[in-house]
């Protein structure tokens, strides 16, 4: 192990340290860094509308809908909060005004993502005559939008202002205002750029990631060892670039997810036994044996962030540890950061990769049932696989075991992280 660590000393950290300086990095790292309080208070609010007790959901039932507004105003517009950290970070990093970058990035960012959508007559009841946005066009699944508009807007910016192609105010005149009139040609190139290219050349960066995946379709929709860790693969992947992987999946895995556990809960009330369904990779498969603590198995990461020697990790593991417990980890996710974190980013891909091997390994074997009941994501891994697999000791022990291997992958990634926030401490 320390043999491992030296040579992610000598060879990973220096290139780690390269990229994650580069200033377009930074300002990445930093804009997603700043919804942090944000994703914290956000996930509780889901741990308290998705409870894992079933009396406790039926009693919450009736105030279901407002208890789900503070998470979608918080995790559920998070790309909105991400653009305009982003912008204004990078901005800073140029000397140029922070709150005209960061508003133009968001402006960007509504154009490219945020379509509205026009109701002629009133829904009675329902919804009013008028024009609406839907939210979920502002989540996690448009972060990568969120990077590119936050990113281009301030090159934009920049631009204008180093070929002088701004209004100029005569001295004396306030910052703001002064601000503002610099702000105004590149506000109106910024608004014209970004609507050309979503609604005169019809270009969407969601359906166009969508497209590039569709004709991996025939592949991860199988029952095979390669596509069910291809999906894993993908779904950590893009968490690590920012964007919401199973979010950006869904088109592809969800109707094979939902009709897979459909059957396999079909034919075990059909009286086939759990070892016997026709589905290995379900949704829940994942859930329960690789996402503890939720994607990329962050539990783990969790536990050995709470007894480091860096203060902001240790306290940083703390805040996560309640949600984590529960799968909840959007705190340790941007909060870390693992997004656009070489360091870890390796072992957020790597872990579940592993655990999802000797799961799938341990299920064809038959030491451990096929899932057979959907259960609310949050109730935690070992409860969840227990309950999942027809009340198998076997799986929930496999739940144990996997954090293990978890934890050993992560902690040579995490000891290096450590050294370089130490450093900063």
């Amino acid at each position: 192990m320390d043999n491992f660590i030296n040579f992610l000393n000598a060879k990973i950290l220096p290139v780690a340290n390269k990229v994650g300086t580069q200033r377009h990095m930074t300002a990445i790292r930093k804009g997603v860094i700043s919804t942090l309080p944000l994703t914290i208070v956000g996930s509780f609010f889901t741990l308290i509308n998705n409870p894992p007790i079933q009396a406790w959901a039926d009693a919450l039932l009736p105030y279901k809908e407002i208890l789900d507004v503070p998470f979608r105003y918080t995790v559920g517009i998070l790309a909105l909060y991400a653009t305009f950290g982003i912008a204004s970070s990078l901005a800073e990093s140029y000397k140029l005004d922070k709150l005209s970058n960061g508003v133009l990035a968001v402006l960007a960012f509504f154009v490219s993502t945020a379509a509205p959508i026009r109701v002629t007559e009133d829904v009675k009841g329902v919804i009013a005559a008028g024009r609406y946005i839907d939210i979920a066009n502002l989540s996690a699944s448009s972060l990568f939008a969120s990077i590119i508009c936050g990113l281009l807007s301030v090159e934009i910016f920049r631009f204008f202002k180093e070929k002088n192609i701004t209004i100029k105010m005569p001295q004396g005149v306030p910052p703001e205002v002064s601000n503002s009139f610099v702000a105004l040609i590149p506000a109106a190139f910024i608004l014209i750029f970004f609507w050309f290219i979503r609604y005169v050349l019809n270009f969407n960066i969601s359906t166009f990631l969508s497209m590039i995946l569709m004709p991996l379709k025939g592949i991860l929709v199988g029952n095979s060892l390669f596509g069910g860790l291809l999906t894993i693969f993908l779904i950590t992947g893009f968490w690590t670039l920012g964007i919401h992987g199973a979010a950006i999946m869904a088109p592809i895995t969800r109707p094979f997810w939902e009709m897979s556990i459909a059957q396999n809960m079909s034919e075990f009330a059909g009286g086939t036994s759990a070892h016997q369904l026709s589905t290995i990779f379900t949704e829940q498969f994942l859930q329960w044996f690789l996402w503890i603590g939720g994607a990329g198995g962050t539990l783990a990461l969790v536990t050995l962030f709470m007894f480091s020697k860096s203060a902001y990790l240790k306290d940083l593991g703390k805040l996560a540890i309640l949600p984590g417990l529960f799968n909840i980890n959007e705190p340790i996710i941007f909060g870390a950061p693992i997004v656009m974190n070489p360091i870890l980013g390796i072992p957020f891909i790597v872990a579940p990769l592993v655990t999802g091997t000797l799961s799938y390994f341990m299920t064809i074997w038959g030491v451990v049932p096929m899932m057979m009941a959907r259960l609310p994501f949050t109730v935690p891994s070992p409860l969840g696989a227990f309950s999942s697999t027809n009340w198998s000791i076997a799986a929930m022990i496999l739940v144990f075991v996997n954090y293990l291997i978890d934890l050993a992958i992560y902690y040579p990634f995490f000891k290096l992280f450590e050294k370089q926030q130490l450093e900063k401490e």
